[in-house]
């Protein structure tokens, strides 16, 4: 299969529908696009951002290798990358169709294709075996997958990010059997997925609405919205993840910015703002910002830490202030 090669970052095509409207606003001088409302509360204060890698092209997920390192999935170039702990990059994977979401169980990566160009199927969910290089497409004929999560009973949960039709929802898989239900949730536009902290329950995004919908795994027809993240006229919320203490970090893909959202009360604050690709006179549609957000041990101060993974093609890593506990919500 050809390596899929684009002059500019790829675009998933159901924002580009959702955003002719926006970039008509903008082109008028309506309202405000694709950056922080007037006032937006920032919570950046005592946190740290470094690059651990870039120029590796647009990115759109990562996934903690449990040695310090990352796996990242190149959308704009069609590749999966290794970052070593130590920032060497090797390239593990080329001429895949826009790859998304990945996971790792023990030493099986796997990952989807197909976020934002399988509208009438065509993606997949794949495995690859990071021990002998072997590639498996596991699920055939996916219609837009996007995220991927990992759930403590072993099951994979796929968003599968189809708009306007045919709408799907999140789909669920067991590799220990190869089970697979086709939209086990219906709930629209899912993005980004990450476990609640009490373990019963999925968040996940409406990517339309801003919200976070709270879907609980013995009843996922009965999700409920939790927080709205009203930043702009579209942040186009992307994936995220969750602390057990119940913080969510959320990438916004337009709006350039990270987010911290309680998912408590349902308040949220600007993390980081301002990461986005070089833009002409009119607004380009999504994603041109941050991609991902994964949560992971970082090895150098023995805590945990916020990796950022973004369309222009960097890996980096937040780290919180004295005091600030980013254990993820599930961690194995």
């Amino acid at each position: 299969m050809p390596v899929r090669r684009h002059d500019q970052p790829t675009c998933r095509r159901w924002i580009r529908c959702l955003t002719t409207a926006v970039t008509v606003a903008a082109a008028l001088g309506i309202g405000p696009v694709g950056t922080a409302q007037a006032g937006a509360p920032s919570c950046a204060d005592g946190w740290h951002s470094e690059v651990l890698a870039a120029d590796l092209g647009g990115l759109e997920n990562l996934e903690f290798d449990g040695r310090g390192g990352f796996y990242v999935s190149g959308i704009v170039r069609g590749e999966i990358s290794h970052v070593a702990a130590d920032g060497h990059v090797t390239t593990i994977l080329t001429g895949l169709d826009n790859p998304a979401g990945l996971r790792l169980i023990g030493d099986d990566l796997f990952f989807v294709t197909g976020d934002g160009t399988t509208p009438n199927g065509g993606g997949t969910l794949s495995r690859l075996d990071t021990v002998t290089g072997e590639v498996t497409v596991v699920l055939p004929n996916l219609v837009q997958p996007n995220g991927l999560l990992l759930l403590p009973d072993g099951d994979l949960l796929i968003s599968q990010l189809s708009v306007p039709w045919p709408p799907v929802g999140i789909s669920r898989y067991r590799p220990a059997t190869g089970e697979f239900t086709l939209a086990w949730s219906p709930v629209p536009r899912p993005n980004g997925l990450a476990l609640a902290p009490d373990r019963r329950a999925v968040i996940t995004e409406d990517v339309l609405t801003s919200q976070l919908v709270r879907v609980p795994l013995d009843a996922p027809d009965l999700y409920t919205p939790v927080a709205t993240v009203n930043d702009g006229l579209l942040p186009a919320l992307d994936d995220l993840d969750v602390t057990a203490a119940g913080l969510a970090f959320v990438t916004g893909d337009y709006s350039g910015s990270v987010y911290r959202v309680d998912l408590s009360s349902g308040a949220w604050c600007t993390l980081a703002t301002g990461w986005t690709t070089p833009r002409g006179p009119l607004p380009a549609a999504p994603p041109i910002g941050p991609t991902s957000a994964r949560l992971a041990p970082d090895l150098t101060t023995g805590t945990w830490s916020l990796y950022v993974t973004s369309i222009d093609g960097t890996l980096r890593r937040l780290r919180p202030p004295p005091g600030v506990d980013l254990t993820a919500s599930f961690s194995r």
